[in-house]
């Protein structure tokens, strides 16, 4: 009997991203529209102990074999934090791999203090806004022409946190 193939999900692990993870990282972006092009130099500051603002940046991988499905990272002024990035491998895409990530980050920032999430995206990224309205992210405005490289509007999205009892 054939049919459509199952939906495979990876078993999945998401930790704190460290320097060592930084070149997957940065390879994966590479590989990626939209994801940063930082250079390996910006990385390393963004995760730093010391960093200002601090960020909290997991990774996501496969298990067992530790291969890099995605990165989220976001940096955090309590009472509010704000999504810088959340990208997830071409093959991992639409497996819930992101939603898990963002899980893992949410725990962290509310932790950290944040009772509010921030972002700003491509008005055309049609898979990353439905993405954030499925997480309850509400658009709160715009910033006409804010994008390059084709000139385009940013929509401004919030999310207010759960409460926590640890806060």
């Amino acid at each position: 009997m054939s049919g459509p193939e199952p939906s495979f999900t990876p078993r999945l692990r998401t930790r704190r991203m460290t320097p060592a993870d930084i070149d997957r990282v940065a390879d994966l972006a590479a590989s990626l529209d939209g994801a940063p092009q930082w250079p390996r130099a910006s990385w390393v500051t963004a995760i730093g102990s010391h960093a200002t603002p601090p960020r909290i940046a997991l990774i996501a991988e496969e298990v067992p074999s530790e291969s890099l499905l995605g990165f989220a990272m976001a940096m955090v002024l309590p009472p509010e934090a704000e999504l810088e990035t959340i990208a997830v491998a071409a093959a991992g895409q639409r497996r819930g791999i992101g939603r898990r990530l963002f899980t893992a980050l949410e725990a962290g920032l509310s932790a950290a203090g944040a009772t509010d999430v921030h972002l700003e995206v491509r008005c055309s990224n049609r898979p990353a806004l439905a993405f954030y309205a499925a997480l309850g992210f509400q658009e709160t405005g715009r910033r006409p022409r804010y994008y390059t490289d084709p000139v385009e509007d940013a929509l401004l999205l919030r999310l207010r946190l759960p409460e926590t009892q640890a806060r």
